[in-house]
């Protein structure tokens, strides 16, 4: 059975409680995708063009550092929201995402969303109040990983 772009919207608990029409109005600029295992899903310095909703399987984001690499940032999964770049100007990745299994996810145009978000500002003030904790919650941890990294490195 195919179930429609709202009503997986609408299952999803970055969405849980949005209004049913904005749920509709979001639809709209959605497509389903799928990604391979080990697959590249976007790059730092590609242009935050989506916003992914985890359906089913892994994400790892991760920075590339100068001789030692890539270094995991963290690991996504159902449930989970991928990239908040298409918010906010430059539009521009700051991380590697790569499936770490065969992946699911929607995939939200961020352009069709910031256009959504001007035409109604409800809708916009709902999608921060969602992406406001998010971006927070991360930043703090990539924080604590560089204390980490730091502390190693001064260790050896």
């Amino acid at each position: 059975m195919i179930r429609g772009l709202e009503t997986l919207l609408a299952e999803h608990p970055f969405f849980k409680g949005l209004e049913p029409s904005y749920l509709s109005f979001i639809a709209g600029c959605g497509t389903n995708v799928t990604f391979q295992a080990g697959q590249y899903i976007f790059h730092e310095g590609d242009p935050a063009d989506h916003f992914y909703i985890i359906r089913h399987g892994k994400v790892q984001r991760e920075i590339f550092v100068p001789e030692r690499g890539p270094l995991p940032i963290d690991t996504l999964a159902e449930g989970d929201v991928l990239g908040w770049s298409w918010l906010f100007p430059p539009y521009q990745r700051f991380s590697d995402a790569r499936a770490m299994e065969l992946t699911r996810a929607i995939a939200l145009d961020g352009a069709c969303l910031r256009d959504k978000c001007d035409e109604d500002h409800h809708l916009g003030y709902e999608l921060m109040k969602r992406l406001a904790p998010l971006v927070t919650k991360r930043l703090q941890a990539a924080m604590l990983q560089l204390i980490d990294l730091y502390g190693n490195a001064s260790a050896s």
